[in-house]
């Protein structure tokens, strides 16, 4: 049978095993929102550029909410700049129709560009 007691200073709880104490710590519930493309940059370069940063976060139990929390700004950022992008370039149904591969080739370029901006402004921080 083990022996369980609680540090009143404290409030941790330990279990008596053989000759030892051991604490009863537990990792907080896991995030469940998903990190996505953004995310896993953002990760890359934590642990690339960052590690000070990374370390804190991962110490802190923190590092997936973050990467979540950065995965849907830069998806929200991106399809904003990539609608507003596309209004003031003509970039519309009407192109679309009128000229398919020059509205696909204008769109990737359009897309490509705000990537590149949410790269900069959210991942690379």
């Amino acid at each position: 049978m083990k022996k369980h007691i609680v540090n009143e200073a404290t409030g941790i709880s330990y279990t008596l095993v053989g000759d030892y104490y051991i604490p009863n710590i537990t990792l907080p519930e896991p995030d469940k929102r998903p990190i996505g493309m953004w995310g896993r940059k953002r990760l890359a370069y934590l642990k690339d550029h960052r590690p000070a940063l990374y370390n804190r976060l991962v110490l802190r139990c923190k590092l997936h909410n973050h990467l979540a929390d950065v995965n849907e700004q830069a998806t929200e950022r991106l399809d904003r700049l990539i609608e507003q992008m596309a209004k003031a370039e003509g970039v519309n149904e009407r192109l679309k129709i009128k000229d398919q591969m020059l509205w696909v080739a204008r769109m990737n370029n359009i897309r490509n560009r705000a990537a590149e901006v949410v790269r900069k402004e959210l991942i690379s921080v």
